[in-house]
């Protein structure tokens, strides 16, 4: 995978290979410089900046293949968007932490901040693909330039950022594109914004154009619902069921929203994203 370094102008469709992991490119960053508690989602319990030991000295996953039975699908959900690799071959030129220990304190301080940086790429590049948010087209394009040019700063420069500050600024632009998105929905629609749904039954539920944004969805019983035009960004749905839900209109989907969540072969997905492989 490249190193995110084509200009924004290039298109939405030109961004989305740059937003994916690309773990082959990445120096274990996401097993290195963030912590486990141990708990459902992870089997151990570890340190920021401490290597799991499972990290082996490729830098790849001992058990990536058996990761939810030995423990760890806090793993199989987690999503950089590629800032793992952006990181360690742009920012550090390709200089891992082992052979240079000297990088590793700037790399694991770095690596957050580009993780929040590529998340708002791709839910600009999302926002982009959207006709309905033709009026904010333009106001997107420039957020992605900027974000793209704070992605490209150095390590210090990216350790200095203020992100907070950077992502409320581009969450205005993304809760405008919501608002025309879901206005196309006629009729009067929920607002379940923040709401603690936790094992909620909403199976069959008509969805369409429902503000979800950070609704706590965890064991929810989705199953069969229209979610057509919601916008679920920041939703958890872990352990939820999307059995033969519709989520092929769903706004600011991400593929780590899927991999939290159960679903099968009659979930409809949206067709920049995969169905998980444990559905």
């Amino acid at each position: 995978m490249s190193d995110t370094t084509e200009p924004p102008s290039a298109g939405p469709a030109a961004h989305r290979p740059a937003l994916r992991a690309d773990c082959a490119n990445c120096f274990g960053l996401c097993c290195v410089a963030l912590p486990f508690a141990a708990s459902t989602d992870f089997a151990i319990r570890k340190d920021a900046g401490e290597p799991c030991r499972n990290l082996r000295a490729d830098f790849r996953c001992g058990i990536h293949s058996r990761l939810r039975e030995e423990g760890f699908p806090g793993c199989t959900v987690y999503d950089c968007f590629g800032a793992g690799q952006k990181v360690s071959r742009l920012t550090f030129g390709g200089r891992d932490w082992r052979r240079h220990p000297g990088t590793a304190s700037e790399m694991f301080a770095a690596f957050p901040v580009m993780r929040h940086l590529h998340e708002l790429l791709w839910y600009l590049t999302e926002a982009l693909a959207l006709p309905p948010a033709r009026p904010v087209h333009g106001a997107l394009r420039e957020a992605l330039r900027e974000t793209e040019r704070l992605t490209l700063g150095s390590a210090s420069e990216l350790r200095e950022l203020d992100v907070a500050a950077h992502r409320d600024r581009v969450n205005q632009l993304l809760l405008r594109t919501s608002e025309l998105v879901r206005a196309r929905i006629p009729g009067k629609k929920k607002n379940r914004r923040g709401a603690d749904l936790i094992g909620a039954d909403l199976s069959g539920a008509d969805l369409r154009g429902a503000n979800l944004r950070g609704a706590c969805l965890i064991a929810a019983n989705l199953t069969r619902a229209d979610l057509t035009a919601a916008d679920l960004i920041g939703a958890d749905f872990r352990d939820a069921d999307l059995s033969a839900a519709d989520l092929r209109g769903a706004v600011f989907l991400t593929q780590a929203q899927l991999n939290a969540a159960k679903g099968d072969s009659a979930t409809r997905l949206p067709p920049s994203l995969t169905r998980p492989a444990h559905w």
